[in-house]
């Protein structure tokens, strides 16, 4: 989109359009039907200081047209731009209400039974918003701030649960002060939780790694689920997630999610 142009530079270069075209043609026009000339060689037999102010008047039509130029592709780039942030940040915000609406969903069953495991769980609850709501709308956040974001979901969850579930987290990060998008793993561990560890009664498990290896960051979710939960629509974070990944990292990411042997995987891969 090229930026609004005023009534009065519509005029200008209305103006100039006009006169480019009409001096050539005016002298094209003079010389075969005035003079009877049948072969017209531009600006031959005039005076030097006519022929001059033409070739000046010409090259500055050059040079200020490809000035307009430049500026209309540049200010094409910065619309991209910015229109590429604004979806960047309506799909973060997007994640919060997602992932909290599930949460509330989880936290409103523990209220009337268990009122000490309701206060514990609206405590880590009010942390994992803080971050969210200050954090999620940054542009970048350390791999540090992250991992402590996965560790209290981790801890929040299991406080909600009765039943015994098999988290292992194994973080294996030598460059803690990389950045990169926020909430950018909460929606592939979510998913191991909602599909997975709430569909089975026991032997229930989600096993987490994150590492960073040749300028890869590495994440990989698995857990198993209850072979009659499967058959399910993809959901709107995990269509969320591939449209974020697909504007902040084109061309630096891969997705992939396998279902094999009632174990569900997904291994998320970010060059830096």
């Amino acid at each position: 989109m090229i930026k609004n142009i005023t009534a009065k530079q519509l005029f200008a270069i209305k103006s100039i359009v006009v006169l480019s075209i009409s001096v050539p043609l005016t002298i094209l026009t003079y010389e075969t039907i005035v003079l009877g000339k049948n072969q017209v060689v531009f600006l031959e037999d005039y005076p030097n200081f006519i022929s001059f102010s033409i070739l000046i008047y010409y090259s500055l039509i050059l040079v200020f047209g490809f000035i307009w130029l430049v500026i209309q592709l540049k200010s094409i780039t910065v619309l991209k731009t910015e229109k590429k942030k604004n979806e960047l940040m309506h799909l973060q915000n997007q994640v919060n209400p997602h992932f909290f609406f599930n949460m509330l969903n989880n936290l409103y069953g523990v209220v009337g039974k268990d009122t000490a495991k309701a206060k514990s769980l609206i405590l880590k609850l009010s942390e994992l918003m803080r971050y969210s709501i200050y954090e999620g709308e940054k542009a970048e956040v350390s791999i540090s701030e992250e991992i402590n974001y996965l560790e209290s979901f981790i801890e929040l969850n299991k406080i909600r649960y009765h039943k015994q579930v098999d988290i292992q987290l194994d973080i294996n990060i030598a460059d803690h002060n990389y950045k990169l998008m926020p909430l950018m793993f909460i929606t592939l561990l979510e998913n191991a939780f909602k599909h997975g560890v709430d569909t089975k009664r026991d032997k229930a498990f989600v096993s987490i790694k994150l590492s960073d290896l040749n300028n890869v960051i590495y994440f990989e979710v698995k857990n198993n689920y209850e072979i009659s939960d499967y058959n399910k629509p993809e959901g709107i974070g995990l269509k969320n997630l591939k449209r974020r990944l697909l504007l902040a990292y084109p061309k630096r990411h891969s997705l992939h999610i396998t279902n094999k042997d009632s174990v569900f995987k997904a291994t998320l891969q970010i060059k830096k």
